[in-house]
């Protein structure tokens, strides 16, 4: 199939922007908790009517400092709930948040607020503030800036007492679907980034669509109020776009800075979200975790089989919703039953006990860990977007999810597959360009149709499978050409494995860069009661080396010899954004990685 397009399942806002929604829920239900804010160590809520006299109090705030419709406000924090807060006052006055990740350069910081013209810039802490004052000088358009740990909010509070609330709502009406409501610029994997102009009404249209087609997922139970914990960064597109959703649908929203195992599960546990949104890193590490909790208790066997009836459970139900088998058998449901108290519960719990559904997207989830977690009780949608698509293009539909695929279009979408594999995106949530870069927008934007770069193929039911991405595709000496990222998923699924990158281009065959994950190989190390090592250490064990070169034997056989890892080498360090190895959004950059380990590649090679 070429092109598949699933209808609208609803009509496009005519009037208005993404703050209307705060007042009239204030209006319709002023004490209905919508958000969690955690301070002192403990959550609070924050009902509709808390919310909006915050938002309003601070848009009075900036416009007191002269932020006014149309200027451009930088955010360069991780996420926590007074960015939710900023942005809802920026759009309540017009204006436009422009993200930034906390961990960026100062070259990037410069880069971003220069090309968009920042008058203004929120940054979390003193070293966020010192990284914009080293830049200050070439930044002539920024006259505010703003520390969240220094109180800027209620600094800015208190400079606008004396606007008055109409004021705000006079911006407010000026704003429509069409008005800019964020440029976020793209992680620049391939070049510089790239400043999205995203719209109100792109953000109306994702949001209202993915809640509207996945009811089951922002509702809940009787008498159980649908909650999420946002734990993605809000400088990127999936985390804004499950911010304006959870806002928008009454979800209670609450946040959570930091990404590690050790922060996440207790505020997971307090907060016990219905449903979680993440990146495949995130399943992984949770799966990682309770396989070695269980070797460690000595129940391996007991958990490995808990996986394979979750895995043929999960199958089974999914041939049954497709129509090719007759579901799980009284055997398999008996067997799935016995694991529900000694293995799924627990990792339900683990999450906060409450979690029935998830929403993965940024990179491919494997099918057999997809379904795992359904198996276990947690249905995984997983879907696909980008920047320019305002996150979610495509995504597996409640009740028929093919494990494996990213799904169909979102309702009002159409994609087609171009003569050459390229995924082409039509739908109401495509942006409307790059910011001041004319010859990139006519490059991607053709005629309505958004180019993605990316390379995949419908089924006949129209579901979406990823097969690479174009500037990705490594062709070797011999014309044989490599999509990576199946290969690299196959062998990242192994627990002593964090990273994978492929080489081969104008190569004679295919090779592979490896780094550790450290604490896989600190478990692995004390089941066999071996001293704890570095990575350094452990780069040239064989033991080691013959574990990981299993995990590579068991990837090539997803394809054919041409295309198989023919060697590989264990690095003693970790691809980090630090080092300009990854973006921001943990992507791999595949051209500095080459360059920085050019020697360890080229070793790849020697006879």
């Amino acid at each position: 199939m070429r092109e598949f397009t699933v209808p609208p399942v609803i009509t496009a806002a005519p009037v208005g922007g993404l703050a209307d929604i705060v007042f009239q829920h204030a209006r319709q239900d002023p004490d209905r908790v919508v958000l969690g804010r955690k301070a002192d160590g403990a959550w609070q809520d924050v009902s509709s009517g808390e919310f909006a006299a915050e938002v309003v109090a601070l848009a009075k705030g900036l416009l007191a400092q002269g932020i006014r419709f149309g200027d451009r406000v930088a955010v360069m924090s991780r996420t926590r709930y007074e960015w939710t807060l900023f942005d809802f006052a920026l759009w309540a006055i017009g204006a436009q948040p422009v993200p930034v990740y906390p961990t960026s350069s100062a070259e990037q910081v410069h880069w971003i607020l220069s090309d968009s013209s920042c008058t203004g810039c929120v940054v979390e802490n003193e070293d966020q503030a010192m990284t914009v004052g080293s830049v200050v000088e070439r930044l002539p358009h920024l006259r505010s800036l703003w520390q969240l740990d220094a109180g800027a909010v209620s600094d800015l509070v208190d400079g606008g007492r004396a606007v008055a609330e109409d004021v705000v709502h006079r911006h407010r009406s000026a704003v429509t679907p069409d008005s800019v409501a964020t440029v976020i610029y793209t992680s620049g994997t391939t070049g510089r980034p790239k400043g999205c102009v995203l719209s109100h009404g792109n953000f109306m249209f994702e949001a209202d669509t993915l809640v509207s087609r996945w009811e089951s997922v922002f509702q809940t139970r009787p008498g159980e109020q649908p909650s999420t914990l946002l734990f993605l960064p809000l400088a990127h597109v999936f985390g804004r776009m499950v911010e304006v959703a959870a806002i928008r649908s009454r979800v209670k929203l609450g946040h959570q800075p930091v990404l590690a195992a050790a922060e996440l599960l207790p505020d997971l546990a307090a907060f016990r979200p219905t449903f979680v949104l993440g990146v495949p890193y995130v399943f992984e590490k949770v799966f990682a975790a309770a396989r070695r909790k269980a070797e460690a208790e000595g129940r391996t066997g007991p958990f490995d089989r808990a996986v394979e009836a979750a895995v043929r459970y999960a199958e089974a139900r999914e041939q049954k919703a497709f129509g090719t088998g007759p579901g799980p058998s009284a055997g398999l449901r008996m067997e799935h039953q016995v694991f529900e108290k000694l293995v799924y519960g627990k990792v339900r719990e683990a999450m906060g006990g409450r979690v029935r559904h998830a929403m993965s997207g940024g990179s491919a989830m494997s099918r057999r860990l997809g379904l795992f977690f359904d198996g276990a009780g947690i249905q995984v949608f997983e879907g696909y977007g980008l920047t320019e698509s305002c996150a979610a293009a495509t995504a597996n539909p409640p009740g028929a999810t093919k494990y494996g695929t990213v799904g169909q279009p979102i309702p009002g979408t159409t994609v087609h597959i171009a003569d050459d594999g390229e995924i082409w995106l039509h739908g109401g949530h495509i942006f409307s360009g790059y910011l001041n870069d004319p010859p990139s927008t006519e490059a991607v934007l053709r005629g309505g149709w958004l180019a993605t770069g990316d390379l995949g193929r419908l089924d006949e039911d129209g579901y979406l499978t990823i097969t690479g991405r174009k500037k990705e595709i490594l062709v070797t000496s011999n014309g044989k050409s490599v999509a990576p990222a199946a290969l690299e998923e196959r062998v990242r699924s192994h627990p002593l494995v964090s990273q994978c990158v492929l080489v081969g281009n104008d190569r004679p065959y295919i090779a592979a860069l490896l780094t550790l994950d450290m604490e896989g190989v600190a478990h692995w190390l004390s089941m066999r009661g071996l001293p704890q090592l570095t990575a350094a250490d452990l780069v040239h064990d064989p033991d080691l080396t013959a574990e990981v070169r299993r995990a590579v034997v068991a990837a090539n056989t997803l394809v054919s010899q041409a295309e198989a890892i023919r060697t590989f080498r264990v690095l003693a360090e970790q691809f980090s954004e630090e080092r300009g190895l990854l973006t921001p959004s943990l992507k791999l950059k595949r051209g500095a990685i080459e360059k920085a380990y050019a020697h360890e590649v080229d070793a790849l090679y020697r006879p």
